[in-house]
């Protein structure tokens, strides 16, 4: 199977002609709610990153 556009020098000057730019987003969700990010920053976040040092050696996850 073959990627939709080349990944070739041709490719990305075409891509760029046509105003596209590799996985950048163009604008914001409209249903994104900053109250509810700033709550999980604060709440979730925290405990993710103490959680991220507890893999044994028996882990799958290195």
């Amino acid at each position: 199977m073959r990627p939709a556009w080349p990944r070739t020098a041709q490719g990305v000057r075409s891509r760029h002609r046509l105003g596209w730019s590799p996985q950048v987003p163009q604008r914001r969700a409209a249903e994104r709610d900053e109250e509810a990010i700033a709550t999980w920053v604060k709440e979730t976040w925290p405990l993710a990153e103490q959680r991220r040092g507890t893999r044994t050696h028996g882990s799958a996850c290195r």
